[in-house]
């Protein structure tokens, strides 16, 4: 019999081993028993850093099996029921998202509706299409392989969840009490997705575009990210993302947007993007505020539990900004308590769709340009976002403050009586009429929530295919981290300090050398700086454990003990 092989020995066979997917949820798994990451880099001969990013992956990790989509797949399961899991996955995730609520009876219903795009898209298919049922033992096993929690069973909770609202309004009140908050301190924000270049159904302008050969509604689609305070006196700058980063249109006048301008394929607001605006725009509007009214410096910002919204979010903060609280709201209660959910939004959708409206009427009238010329040749996302900015700043201080009435009544001011917003929704049905278009005031209202659009199942097939590329560029970036020791991130970080010291002592603009030294900062150097805190902090528990282990393996000066 051989001698016994050391832990070292183990860890340097399995080091050879490449990290698949298993050994991936075996890590996971060992981690959730109360295994540590110090302990877990020993037994696989990781480094600390590589076990730590597969732990931040968790979620994605244990939703994915090698076809990248459900974790298990039974053997001899059509291939389409594979997609339709997939598309699935996608679907529930854009739900969540926007913040609405799943139920068993809503995901089998879309479950049936994509297998049947599915088939009908499949080349020879001919017949009577295959029946599907989305049974209830089918959806027990995919919540099992796909790993879903936050989906509701019955259809009674799905819409809110107001004993859970109660509870959080007493909890937000006690820390409002606790910590000293005043309405000028405290905010809230939201996301909704805007189809700028929309008009209502009916409206011949909608029915020639669908006509068209490759019209991508798509395309058309932004998302908007909304600020303001509690007291409604304070707008914070909003974020947009776009599909295209410098749009034709935008020429040379991108400098001074009204918005903060960022770009992704799927137009989401991300984690990355999250953080960027609130360290870029939230935090320093907040901090001059609060500054130029003599309030002491502390802040809370309210915000749904959406997955762009990190729970760490804290952590992300730069320094000068660490006087900002968050809280989170619970699962399925923003219906019922979120300020920006309560008619904020829906009006700035209706003070836009009035501007749009308004621009159309002004050119149709006052020029020789037709309507289907305006908005084929000179309606572009510069227009779009001038429109953005009227209706944005439509919203009034009253609307603002009345938000908070559900969550917050003490902070909302008196007032005789609430303006009513029916009379914006009359405004537009009148200024469509007078072009000639045929809207109604249900027309009206109709498109307004048509913006909360539901993905088609191309749309989502190709979401599936955005999300399989960033996979692969993410598996990328972790072998590039592994690639780089921490001798060449620690002289990087130096030399970038130089860098930044020297831009802000000696550049002629002295506060945009500022701004842009701290977006620099922030998006490319803190990366690094993470990765090079981690593996410092794990060398320190290292050598503490490999210390502690040898007192513990030292004979005892007092030889054995007694039997």
């Amino acid at each position: 019999m051989g001698p016994k092989k050391t832990a070292a020995a183990e860890a340097g066979e399995r080091k050879k081993e490449k990290v698949t997917l298993e050994m991936k949820k075996e890590i996971i798994r060992k981690h959730d028993g109360g295994m540590r990451v110090t302990d877990l880099a020993r037994e696989y001969g990781r480094n600390p850093s590589t076990i730590g990013t597969i732990l931040k992956m968790r979620e994605k990790i244990l939703a994915t099996d090698a076809a990248k989509g459900v974790t298990r797949i039974m053997k001899n399961r059509p291939a389409v029921l594979e997609e339709v899991e997939k598309l699935l996955l996608i679907w529930i995730e854009e739900k969540q998202r926007a913040g609405d609520t799943v139920t068993e009876a809503v995901i089998c219903e879309k479950a049936k509706a994509l297998h049947a795009d599915l088939i009908r898209e499949q080349p020879g298919t001919s017949g009577e299409p295959e029946v599907f049922k989305a049974s209830r033992s089918w959806f027990d096993r995919f919540k099992t392989r796909s790993r879903i929690h936050s989906v509701v069973r019955h259809g009674e909770a799905a819409s809110s969840d107001v004993p859970a609202a109660e509870d959080f309004a007493v909890e937000f009140l006690e820390v409002v009490k606790t910590e000293g908050y005043v309405p000028q301190q405290v905010f809230n924000c939201d996301e909704t997705g805007l189809f700028w270049k929309r008009m209502p159904k009916r409206t011949f302008i909608t029915q020639e575009e669908s006509k068209l050969p490759g019209h991508k509604p798509m395309k058309d689609r932004l998302t908007l990210l909304f600020c303001a305070k509690a007291s409604g006196d304070l707008k914070i700058k909003p974020l947009l993302v776009y599909q295209s980063e410098n749009p034709r249109a935008f020429k040379r006048r991108k400098k001074r947007l009204s918005v903060m301008w960022r770009s992704n394929s799927k137009v989401w607001v991300t984690r990355v993007l999250f953080v960027d605006w609130v360290n870029l725009a939230f935090g320093p509007a907040v901090k001059q505020y609060l500054l130029d009214n003599d309030l002491p410096l502390k802040a809370l910002l309210l915000m749904d539990n959406a997955p762009a919204h990190p729970k760490g979010l804290e952590v992300d903060l730069l320094e000068e900004f660490s006087f900002i609280n968050i809280m989170f709201l619970p699962p399925n209660t923003t219906p019922l308590l979120q300020p920006m959910g309560q008619q904020v939004i829906a009006n700035f959708k209706r003070l836009y769709t009035k501007e749009l409206f308004r621009r159309c009427f002004e050119v149709t009238d006052c020029t020789t340009i037709t309507l289907r010329e305006f908005w084929k040749d000179h309606f572009n996302i510069v227009t779009c976002l001038k429109m953005i900015t009227t209706a944005w700043n439509g919203i009034s201080q009253r609307n603002l403050n009345c938000a908070w009435r559900s969550l917050w009544p003490d902070c909302v001011a008196p007032s005789d009586s609430d303006a009513p917003e029916s009379t914006v929704v009359q405004d537009i049905a009148a200024s469509g009429r007078t072009m000639g278009l045929e809207v109604t005031e249900e027309d009206v209202c109709e498109l307004v929530e048509e913006h909360d659009h539901e993905l088609t199942t191309q749309e989502l097939v190709e979401l599936q295919a955005e999300a399989a590329q960033e996979r692969a560029s993410l598996e990328e970036e972790e072998a590039t981290e592994e690639r780089l020791s921490s001798e060449k991130l620690r002289d990087i970080c130096q030399k970038w300090k130089e860098v930044q010291a020297f831009a802000e002592q000696h550049h002629p603009d002295k506060h945009m050398a500022h701004d842009l030294v701290n977006t620099f900062d922030m998006r490319v150097m803190s990366p690094f700086r993470e990765v090079l805190k981690r593996r410092m902090k794990q060398q320190t528990m290292d050598r503490f454990l490999s210390k502690k282990q040898r007192v513990e393996e030292e004979p005892s000066s007092s030889g054995p003990p007694e039997s």
